[in-house]
């Protein structure tokens, strides 16, 4: 495969990695970017492995809490201006809480919203104010209490980050104080127990290599492997990790200091995971030129 400089680019952007061992890394791997990732970090050439973070799709999350529901629904628009939109704003409120009775998206988009469907509204909002919207995705989230959390609010309930927090006991305060923890550090998931096992098995491949490489003795690397797992479950972890309100507590800890149980939690960003094509400026002002 042959590796391009934009390729090379990216990498070194998410890793941080010198532009050498950033080729070095792709050509080893065949251009396969994740692999490239972990080749560096193995070598000791990455910083982190963060994501290229190129997620320019706009829109709104919105969150609606009834009872021991809540359910966060993110729209999607093409520009940040339709985002501001006080029609869309209305738009997107409305399907968020059509959605407190929705099981999933497909039902979401079939419910009815003032005698259309969900998706029979987006299609027409799309020919009124002219930009492509797109009903992206719903979570719901159900506890004993639910508390919800926005932020950069765009208006009342809906922005960049919609956060929901399940919990048994406490009061809203310290789930509000989660919620805003859970917005700002991204936690995977909610314990140990509920982690992808194939995300901790590649990093603890990841780990095992980066110890074979110090040269140290096995029953050393052990101990290594062990510790940095260790740390691994606790900084991905919402309930191990280090309360961003109080760092001398866990999660968990503060929670139960307020006589709270966290049970569950759902974080929904606007854009996540999607990657848009982008030209560089010279590109797109040819391309115009041609047409």
């Amino acid at each position: 495969m042959a590796i391009t400089a934009a390729m090379v680019k990216e990498l070194r952007e998410s890793t941080g990695a010198g532009m050498m061992d950033a080729k070095k890394a792709l050509v080893e791997n065949d251009g396969n970017m994740e692999a490239a990732v972990d080749w560096l970090r193995t070598k000791g050439l990455a910083k982190a492995a963060k994501k290229s973070g190129r997620t320019a799709a706009e829109g709104l999350v919105a969150v609606v809490v009834e009872g021991s529901k809540g359910v966060a629904v993110e729209v999607n628009s093409e520009t940040d201006f339709v985002a501001k939109n006080g029609e869309f704003q209305d738009m997107v409120g409305k399907i968020a809480t059509a959605a407190l009775g929705a099981s999933d998206i497909e039902a979401l988009a079939a419910a009815d919203l003032g005698g259309k469907s969900v998706a029979e509204t987006l299609t027409d909002k799309i020919a009124t104010i002219g930009e492509n919207m797109s009903l992206r995705r719903m979570e719901a989230l159900e506890g004993e209490t639910v508390v919800s959390y926005v932020h950069n609010a765009a208006t009342a309930g809906m922005g960049k980050i919609g956060v929901l927090v399940a919990m048994n006991g406490g009061d809203e305060a310290i789930g509000k104080q989660v919620a805003m923890h859970i917005a700002a550090v991204n936690p995977a998931a909610l314990s140990e127990a509920d982690l992808d096992a194939s995300i901790v098995e590649k990093e603890k491949q990841v780990q095992i290599d980066i110890a074979r490489e110090s040269g140290k003795p096995e029953q050393v690397i052990e101990k290594m492997i062990e510790g940095r797992m260790k740390k691994f479950v606790a900084e991905s972890t919402l309930l191990n990790q280090q309360f961003v309100v109080n760092p001398d507590l866990t999660v968990e800890a503060a929670a139960k200091e307020a006589g709270a149980t966290i049970t569950g939690f759902v974080r929904v960003e606007v854009g996540e995971g999607i990657e848009v094509e982008k030209e560089d400026f010279a590109a797109e002002v040819a391309k115009a030129a041609q047409g």
